[in-house]
């Protein structure tokens, strides 16, 4: 993932955001109507917001634990210091299965790594896979008991 640059939005393009955040399908007549603007010309700001990157996809949020993902964890990853190091480490972990975020961090711990798995043994096949990786010195596993909040939209 890489730095951009940043991109101006008004108001409008605020408000379509905050939408879109909150429900993908809301309806562009809708949009329109919060923002005073055209369906046509509201199309048009959503199409130039994707084509900046701004707007990154459309996908349904779904409830992990409707869907038998209710075993939660955060686990603190080490690594073995080197060139690229954070990259090639980084990679790894993202394509172990069970994985949904990756963070490199500053400080003495390298990567905080966020899992979910539908039982123990899912989890610690996890684990034990972060372990196999040749560039990783050390691995703390934490598993979340209470998850007060968990939201992934962008405050504008």
């Amino acid at each position: 993932m890489s730095t951009k640059e940043t991109v101006t939005l008004d108001k409008n393009d605020r408000i379509i955001l905050k939408m879109l955040q909150e429900n993908c399908n809301v309806s562009l007549k809708k949009i329109g109507e919060k923002t005073g603007l055209s369906s046509s010309t509201v199309h048009y700001r959503i199409n130039r917001l994707r084509d900046e990157g701004v707007i990154t996809g459309f996908k349904a949020c779904v409830d992990p634990l409707k869907v038998g993902k209710d075993i939660l964890a955060i686990a603190l990853i080490t690594g073995r210091y080197g060139p690229d190091y954070s990259k090639k480490i980084g990679e790894k972990i993202a394509k172990t299965p069970g994985v949904w975020a990756v963070y490199f961090l500053l400080g003495n711990i390298d990567f905080a790594v966020l899992l979910r798995a539908s039982s123990r043994d899912e989890l610690k096949n996890t684990v034990d896979a972060f372990i196999r990786i040749d560039e990783v010195e050390r691995s703390n596993t934490y598993l979340i008991l209470d998850r007060h909040k968990e939201d992934l939209t962008v405050e504008l």
